[in-house]
């Protein structure tokens, strides 16, 4: 088997609760301290960009885009077990790492933003994001005949609404 990850992370994905649950638990992790850091001194005295929704409307999306993530990913693995030939087994597998990548600097924009209030290497953070989730969405539309992309076009589409207000908050805020 040509692989470039470790087998347990596509054993992971290969199960369907487990690939939806991996993205819910750790997304919501990412997040814990939010809640705080959204009533304190620091992030009322900020001024808000343009177009920020209230945010109860964070609250129901993320879990959503969780959950098309997770289920993404298992159709992604899905592909990977079923395709006939080492080529598109390796592209399944670097679109996989990217989807493990993605994940990670998911997880991290919270924290970086909210936790270690900086709004500057939080934009950094969600410039990469969603540069490697277009990218990475491109990629397996084209391996999985577009099963993935009805997932990923609306978390793509989000992360480029929320670089937008990461954006307009580092512009309005130094």
């Amino acid at each position: 088997m040509t692989s470039t990850l470790p087998w347990m992370l596509y054993a992971i994905l290969r199960n369907p609760v487990t690939a939806v649950a991996l993205p819910l638990i750790f997304g919501t992790l990412s997040g814990l301290g939010t809640r705080k850091t959204v009533r304190s001194e620091w992030y009322q005295s900020l001024r808000p960009p343009l177009g920020r929704p209230p945010r109860q409307v964070f609250r129901v999306i993320w879990p959503v885009l969780y959950v098309f993530m997770g289920h993404a990913s298992h159709i992604a693995v899905q592909a990977f077990d079923e395709a006939k030939t080492v080529n598109i087994r390796s592209s399944l597998s670097f679109a996989l790492a990217l989807y493990y990548l993605q994940f990670v600097m998911n997880c991290l924009w919270s924290p970086v933003y909210f936790g270690a209030k900086k709004i500057g290497w939080a934009l950094v953070v969600s410039v990469a994001l969603l540069g490697i989730n277009v990218y990475m969405t491109g990629v397996l539309h084209h391996l999985t005949d577009g099963k993935t992309s009805v997932f990923l076009v609306p978390y793509c589409a989000w992360l480029t609404f929320a670089t937008y207000l990461n954006g307009a908050s580092w512009f309005l805020n130094t």
